[in-house]
């Protein structure tokens, strides 16, 4: 699973992480990318993708099983570091859970197992000790923060397992691996169109506040892109009218470019650039479903629901 939003990709600072040690300078792109790294990394990662989809489509769902566990454990551990307390082993079972329903039970499985993971995150948070220096009585209580904990655990639930099973779901029908290459090729088609045109052309930022690399040019690039990916993918691989492809298109280039916002935004909220470095060039793997997630979401509720 490979994406960024529409243009460059964020530049935020980091901030009281450890990666804040002095390294040498890498060789980086104009959008502030290792991009060699960047490129051999994406090809080896669309390789095994392609292989998966062609030869055992039904392990599709074991990848995604994979990513969330990785990804989760990124997120979690960014917001521990910035003082969140996350119960992660109910977080990870859950995810775990969630997707794998979705082979028996479809679209129930999902939501059973994302109504699961937060009622044991939210049982689970009620016994954690928050040792963090406080004033009392709430020093070293459970109660601390107890709000704002589950409410970040609850929000992250839903971003990573929840959104992972409707990728999940997609390979289930008969046309299931094209329905796959839909999303896929899309999301990469319009993180490829907005980065070069982004970079070439792009002088109006979108969001300055978030990602100041964005820009409106590098949308543009990323719609034209995304909206001919989808079309040609949606017509040929999962027999769609064209104009469900080009609908298809403009919806994943937005949630894919709103997802990479909203990563963005969650980054600048803990003072990090990445939410790990597992992906040379790229960052962690949470790095590079940021766009992926939602736009799975719309996805499957379009290919399944849109005749």
């Amino acid at each position: 699973m490979v994406t960024t939003g529409a243009g460059a990709p964020s530049d935020e600072p980091r901030r009281g992480s450890p990666e804040t040690t002095q390294q040498p300078a890498k060789k980086t792109s104009r959008a502030g990318r290792d991009l060699r790294a960047a490129i051999a990394v994406g090809v080896g990662i669309g390789a095994v993708l392609v292989a998966t989809l062609l030869f055992a489509p039904r392990c599709w769902v074991v990848l995604c099983a994979g990513a969330i566990l990785v990804a989760s454990h990124e997120v979690v551990r960014r917001l521990r570091e910035a003082g969140y307390v996350i119960p992660l082993i109910p977080l990870l079972i859950g995810g775990q859970v969630t997707v794998w329903l979705t082979w028996p039970y479809r679209s129930g499985g999902a939501v059973a197992g994302f109504g699961a993971t937060v009622v044991a995150c939210m049982v689970w948070r009620l016994f954690m000790q928050d040792n963090r220096k406080r004033p009392e009585p709430f020093a070293g209580s459970p109660s601390a923060n107890y709000l704002r904990d589950a409410s970040a655990t609850v929000f992250l639930a839903a971003w990573v397992p929840l959104f992972a099973s409707f990728a999940a779901m997609l390979v289930y029908p008969k046309d299931g691996a094209g329905r796959v290459f839909c999303l896929m090729i899309t999301v990469v088609a319009s993180d490829v169109g907005g980065y070069a045109v982004g970079v070439l052309l792009g002088k109006h930022p979108m969001v300055p506040a978030i990602s100041p690399k964005k820009s409106w040019e590098g949308l543009a690039g990323s719609l034209v892109f995304g909206i001919t990916a989808a079309i040609l993918t949606a017509t040929l691989l999962a027999h769609k009218p064209l104009w469900v492809g080009a609908l298809l298109g403009v919806v994943l280039v937005l949630t894919c470019t709103l997802g990479d916002l909203v990563e963005s935004q969650i980054k600048r909220d803990l003072g990090i650039k990445d939410m790990g470095r597992l992906l040379p060039g790229h960052g962690g793997l949470m790095d590079r479903l940021d766009g992926v997630l939602p736009s799975a979401v719309a996805a499957w509720t379009i290919l399944t629901l849109v005749r």
